[in-house]
């Protein structure tokens, strides 16, 4: 059986709910596939250039700073450009953070649908099975004192194929957009650290792990 006749086959036996499920899936897909060439395209979570010129801009070496950012594609790196060329003036920081939320709000588009598919397929999927219980039992009733047992449990799985659609559908779903969200919290953390490198530099902050600990001297606590 190919996967056109599986679609088919579940089509007939879910009905209409399963058409939207399926529906919501293909729209899924594409806002999947769109977001990862948005975020390639962006050169999301690749800032190894631009890293090199805030760490020179954190030296002093300007020159060098400036040299490394004109090869960075780093979606920030227009934004670092103008921090660095920006003269020295009251709420420039504020309005640095606003121009970079504007831009990580750009990478966030379309994370609120795939959201909304995350908690609506399984309810969705849930309906369709009530309603195909509905269904069962008025079959059920109509066939009066001449009850086969095989209706009633044909129904039932018939009924149950929904919720099977619906968690197919939102599972996937959950998992993808939990993963958009982690890249795009990494990503605003970055963009807040690069700004305050530029507005304030030469205050690099050792990491914990590098610090060395004092050695403990004889007769001395």
């Amino acid at each position: 059986m190919s996967i056109l006749d599986a679609l088919r086959e579940i089509l007939a036996l879910g009905g209409p709910v399963v058409a939207i499920l399926i529906a919501m899936s293909v729209v899924t897909l594409a806002v999947t596939l769109y977001k990862l060439w948005q975020f390639a395209a962006s050169g999301v979570g690749r800032h190894r250039v631009l890293s090199q010129a805030l760490e020179a801009w954190d030296a002093g070496d300007e020159q060098t700073a400036r040299a490394r950012l004109a090869k960075s594609h780093s979606y920030l790196a227009p934004l670092v450009g103008v921090a660095m060329d920006a003269p020295d003036a009251p709420g420039l920081d504020q309005r640095l953070d606003a121009e970079a939320g504007l831009a990580l709000a750009g990478l966030e588009r379309g994370f609120r649908l795939l959201d909304t598919v995350a908690q609506l397929a399984p309810l969705l999927g849930l309906f369709g099975t009530v309603l195909g219980m509905i269904e069962a039992f008025r079959s059920l009733q109509s066939a009066g004192s001449s009850v086969d047992p095989s209706l009633l449990a044909g129904g039932i799985w018939v009924a149950l194929v929904t919720t099977a659609v619906g968690l197919a559908v939102a599972m996937p779903t959950s998992m993808v957009l939990s993963w958009f969200e982690s890249r795009t919290a990494r990503e605003r953390v970055f963009a807040d650290k690069a700004l305050r490198t530029v507005l304030i530099p030469g205050q690099a902050i050792p990491l914990a792990e590098d610090a060395q600990p004092m050695a403990a001297t004889p007769g001395h606590a």
